[in-house]
């Protein structure tokens, strides 16, 4: 009886702890993700009462909605790109991770470019892409790879890479940390023992290196993920979307038609469509690294 009685007044005391987080979660998360799965079967403005049109606004997103299809492609190749950052990360990594001289210094310089706000990363490469006075064109003129300089945000071919070339620069040195932890993490007496085995080091690093970073790679994948369909901010500074929607994410056309069209509703629509859309990507990275690797052991 007296040991029912502590479990009881332990939970009590638990459940006490945990409501205002979970109450601020409910009313801030949970509410507002309800709310957004429900305007999306509803025609609805500030200006008027809302009007059950049940999958109208979804039937519009996958059949008239031109611009949908093509933020959903840009966003796709946004996403593409993630692995490769991961993959000069990982590189960058291996080397401070090494005996390399300096790699002190050089870890510092990579990661400088993550604390940076995102608004002022997307101004400085905004300056360094200008057709008339930027770094890379003065660069390109200067060892005569080109001839003319080229208009590298608005041109159709070239906004797209550029941005991706951007975000690939903020987001290396978050991603170098998380895999040098990983390194760090893995126990020296494994690569000992391979070199006593005789293990040449390309199959230390898919043998050793590579199925113990499983984690920290699960992780700067659902990091990649996340920011690819939330990279707002540099993408309305540098572009807004443009040239002709060459740029255009998710993220920006969800903005575009709540804020600039005043159609939450249909935004609404976009948004469920891209958390679905999220959730899969999420679940297929999981499953492509081992299935357990974000698991606390």
């Amino acid at each position: 009886m007296t040991s029912g009685r502590r479990s009881t007044k332990r939970i009590a005391v638990v459940a006490c702890f945990l409501a205002p987080s979970l109450l601020i979660f409910l009313v801030y998360r949970i509410l507002p993700l309800i709310w957004n799965v429900v305007l999306s079967f509803e025609r609805w403005s500030p200006l008027r009462p809302a009007t059950w049109v049940g999958w109208d606004n979804y039937n519009e997103m996958l059949n008239d909605d031109d611009v949908f299809w093509q933020a959903l492609w840009n966003t796709l190749i946004f996403l593409a790109s993630q692995p490769i950052a991961i993959a000069l990360a990982l590189g960058v990594a291996l080397l401070v991770n090494s005996d390399l001289k300096g790699a002190s210094v050089y870890r510092t310089i990579v990661f400088l470019s993550y604390p940076l706000m995102t608004v002022a990363v997307a101004i400085i490469w905004h300056w360094m892409y200008n057709e008339r006075g930027g770094l890379i064109n003065y660069v390109l003129r200067s060892l005569g790879v080109i001839d003319h300089p080229i208009a590298f945000l608005d041109s159709f071919g070239w906004a797209l890479p550029s941005t991706i070339v951007a975000n690939t620069w903020q987001v290396l040195g978050f991603f170098m940390i998380v895999l040098l932890s990983g390194l760090q993490n893995i126990p020296p007496h494994l690569y000992e023992a391979a070199r006593v085995d005789g293990a040449p080091g390309w199959a230390r690093f898919f043998r050793i290196t590579l199925p113990m970073l499983r984690p920290a790679l699960f992780l700067c994948l659902v990091i990649g993920m996340l920011n690819s369909f939330s990279a707002f901010d540099l993408i309305y500074i540098m572009t807004n979307g443009g040239p002709g929607h060459a740029t255009e994410l998710l993220i920006t056309h969800i903005y575009k038609q709540g804020f600039g069209s005043t159609r939450f509703d249909y935004a609404a629509a976009l948004t469920v469509a891209q958390f679905a859309m999220l959730l899969v990507l999420t679940w297929i990275a999981h499953r492509a690294v081992g299935g357990n690797a974000g698991a606390i052991e």
